[in-house]
């Protein structure tokens, strides 16, 4: 006989083990709080047990029209009801969820339905003509759902049926399928990278259900907290706090466009105790207009991620109110795995010393199993001195399976046992980490990636470029932007406003450089653009 005791006639049954999944924390929110208000939106409000109901409804259907275990469903819509319905009942049947940026052009969701094979496409009336502009361009023909959504106002249908129609023929009773695995998918995230073509990052019920908890613990949630959503669920599946929120019974007050008068509105109405946003979002709060602004009945929590908020920034936000976390991770991560875990004692220091250590990106999350600085070549951890700078790399339940389709991608992603984040850090001596460049020259724009690859690859196009570079510039209102550095042809000539003109034609409006300069590009001996003395360059301007 070999093994431990503790190994032999113990093994796994019904009885003892089931597999995780974030599914469960809406079924026990809707049994334990059936009552409770989960949805808010506008007029509209929906209880645990309503929103149950209908998340089972949506998966009956999607049942009922074929939609089945792998099948990926696509959604382009904003922060609704029917995203928030769709996190839980496209799972339901072992589907996997996309929820699309819609801040993309045409081209770009026709990439990522046809590279996900989308099955079934619900689009938001706002951004039907995007929707049609990119099924044109598609080669898959997904079933197309239209929602209408009454704070829209407006219903332009490009689909055969609409949503409320459409889960009226499911049963709210529905028996959904509780994952045979953890690990399989249950949602398809894309990320911008470094080329023009994203990369699809698979998630899995197991990491989904952990990045969740790992929120309520980092937040320090008590039960039925309000969340106001200003973070697009699009990103990342809002950071799972589409399924996090379901832990505590919480109440989601969904919010359609992201303005600051109707930020401080929701936060007043309806006492809101937390929400999330990019520093954009911050900045919109500081610079309201004075009748705008509306008094906090309380102290309200706000989670940062992206590019670190300057610390004026910061030490404003607090004095409104808001205590402000610093977050950090990719979507590779399930979003935010890094937390600034706050010391009491940092509260004694001076403002704009206690802005700057809130700045850093932190420690790992309580359901991260490891993070470190790394020397990408040796594979050794850097020394924990402020000075000594490395790759961030992850370890973990809260990594995804990898990168659909691309397995090659996958296997740089997770070289050495390691994920890479392509982020360079200093670890600090007290083990908080500290950003200090992006290796892979992503802009952080607004919370939205922007690869100056692609950017640079449009400038390229115009008959009267050379040689293009495109850096991040310090923005006040969005984090960064992508600043172009251009070098023209021989007795060519052209404008600033001509060349950002040519890349609204080709490219997303958010990607596209909002300064252009005219110079020279320095070099190597080899011809390679010194990106290095460009970034040092545009503090100048």
């Amino acid at each position: 006989m070999t093994g431990s005791a503790y190994d032999r006639d113990l093994d796994k049954n019904d009885a003892n083990y089931t597999p995780l999944t974030p599914l469960q924390y809406l079924q026990r929110a809707a049994s334990v709080h059936p009552e409770q208000p989960a949805i808010i939106h506008g007029s509209k409000s929906y209880t645990y047990k309503e929103f149950y109901a209908r998340s089972r409804q949506l998966a009956s259907a999607l049942d009922k029209a074929g939609i089945g275990k792998g099948d990926t469903v696509s959604i382009l819509a904003p922060n609704i009801p029917a995203m928030l319905e769709a996190h839980y009942g496209v799972p339901m049947i072992g589907a996997v969820l996309n929820a699309l940026n819609y801040r993309l052009d045409a081209a770009a969701i026709a990439f990522i339905l046809d590279h996900g094979e989308a099955k079934v496409l619900l689009v938001d009336g706002e951004f039907s003509e995007l929707a049609r502009e990119a099924l044109k361009l598609a080669k898959c023909k997904p079933i197309v759902i239209d929602v209408d959504d009454p704070q829209f106002g407006i219903s332009n249908p490009i689909g055969n049926v609409e949503y409320e129609a459409f889960i009226e023929g499911g049963d709210p009773a529905f028996t959904w399928n509780w994952p045979a695995d953890e690990w399989e998918a249950i949602s398809l995230n894309y990320t911008s990278g470094t080329t023009g073509n994203p990369k699809g990052v698979v998630f899995h019920h197991r990491g989904a259900y952990l990045a969740a908890i790992g929120n309520i613990v980092t937040a320090a949630m008590p039960q039925m907290p309000v969340y106001l959503w200003t973070l697009p669920m699009f990103h990342c599946n809002g950071w799972c706090f589409t399924w996090a929120i379901g832990v505590v019974a919480g109440t989601h007050v969904c919010l359609r466009r992201v303005e600051p008068a109707l930020i401080y509105e929701a936060l007043a109405k309806h006492k809101v105790t937390h929400l999330c946003g990019a520093p954009i979002v911050m900045n919109m709060l500081i610079n309201a207009a004075e009748e705008e602004v509306q008094e906090l009945p309380h102290r309200v929590s706000f989670f940062t991620a992206a590019a670190p908020p300057p610390a004026a920034v910061i030490a404003t936000m607090e004095s409104r109110g808001f205590d402000i976390t610093h977050l950090y991770g990719l979507t590779e991560t399930y979003g935010p795995a890094v937390i600034n875990d706050w010391h009491d004692e940092w509260n004694e220091l001076p403002p704009d010393e206690r802005a700057r250590v809130k700045a850093r990106q932190g420690v790992r999350y309580q359901v991260l199993e490891d993070l470190a600085v790394m020397d990408p070549e040796t594979m050794e951890k850097v020394p924990q001195d402020g000075a000594t700078m490395g790759e961030v790399m992850f370890r973990g339940n809260i990594v995804m399976k990898g990168y659909l389709k691309n397995p090659k991608a996958s296997g740089e992603a997770f070289a050495g046992g390691w994920f890479h984040s392509g982020d360079l850090g200093v670890w600090d001596e007290d083990g908080y980490i500290r950003l200090m460049d992006r290796s892979k020259d992503i802009i952080i724009s607004g919370g939205e990636n922007i690869s100056s690859i692609e950017v640079e690859d449009t400038l390229y196009k115009h008959p009267q470029v050379l040689a293009a570079a495109v850096v991040a510039r310090e923005d006040e209102k969005w984090g960064e932007t992508p600043c172009a550095f251009i070098e023209l042809k021989n007795g060519a000539s052209t404008t600033e406003a001509d060349i950002i003109a040519f890349c609204r034609e080709h490219l997303a409006h958010f990607k596209c450089p909002k300064t252009v300069v005219f110079e020279e590009l320095p070099k190597t001996s080899t011809g390679k653009i010194q990106k290095f003395k460009l970034r040092d360059r545009v503090k100048e301007l």
